[in-house]
């Protein structure tokens, strides 16, 4: 499940790539079909590193010198300034208190020409899920905020970058998290979740044509997530 989409990037061989935050690797996965871009991965948490190292190991035909993970922090990022042709920063930012930090680091990795890619949870959604549940709002190492349309775009602007395009992804999400909010959004065993997941997970593995047409449809209304491009100049 991409939220970003990399044909929008044009990535070329011999490009650079950091996915800040990383997690499990579904980004990264997705660059290890991308021939010839040497790609890299930091995360804070061990165990989520390891699996996505396990599952590009799985990837049949993956350059192992193309891809580095490491353990590190966003706020303090391991690499030279200017040393990558395209930072992506999915789902992060709204865990981290210091988010002018963190995309302060993001800028300072990134080449001048290079392509910066940022994505949070829509507001109306993530506004939704904080009314609904307390404990979802409250969750230790959760979201710290919610970001209204404009806000990422004027905290780049000061830098000199431009928004170029946005995209809103993951609409079929939406009530997923909507319902875990209502029945306790650590509440695994409800049947409303159980059988949403099991949708989910036929989706991603299937991407019937008709359910990916509807969610196409939906994503301008009630996207998840709000995916920002940005170039400087």
């Amino acid at each position: 499940m991409l939220t970003v989409d990399f044909n929008k990037l044009k990535l070329r061989p011999g490009d650079v790539v950091l996915d800040a935050g990383c997690g499990t690797g579904r980004h990264l996965r997705g660059l290890a079909g991308i021939p010839g871009v040497q790609y890299f991965g930091i995360d804070t948490k061990q165990e989520d590193l390891d699996k996505a190292i396990a599952s590009l190991n799985d990837i049949p035909g993956v350059e192992a010198g193309n891809c580095q993970i490491k353990k590190a922090d966003i706020r303090k990022l391991p690499f030279a300034d200017a040393f990558f042709d395209c930072v992506i920063c999915s789902e992060v930012l709204e865990h981290i208190p210091e988010h002018e930090r963190a995309l302060g680091e993001l800028v300072r990795v990134l080449k001048p020409t290079g392509s910066l890619v940022i994505s949070v949870p829509r507001y109306f959604p993530e506004r939704i899920c904080w009314l609904l549940s307390r404990a979802y709002r409250n969750e230790e190492g959760g979201h710290v905020r919610i970001y209204k349309k404009d806000k990422i775009p004027n905290m780049l602007k000061n830098q000199g970058f431009k928004c170029w395009k946005i995209n809103y992804k993951h609409a079929l999400h939406v009530p997923y998290w909507w319902i875990k909010c209502l029945v306790g959004h650590k509440n695994e065993e409800n049947l409303a979740v159980k059988y949403y997941k099991k949708f989910l997970e036929w989706d991603i593995m299937k991407k019937p044509f008709w359910v990916r047409r509807i969610e196409k449809i939906l994503n301008p209304l009630m996207g998840k997530s709000i995916v920002y491009y940005f170039k400087k100049g």
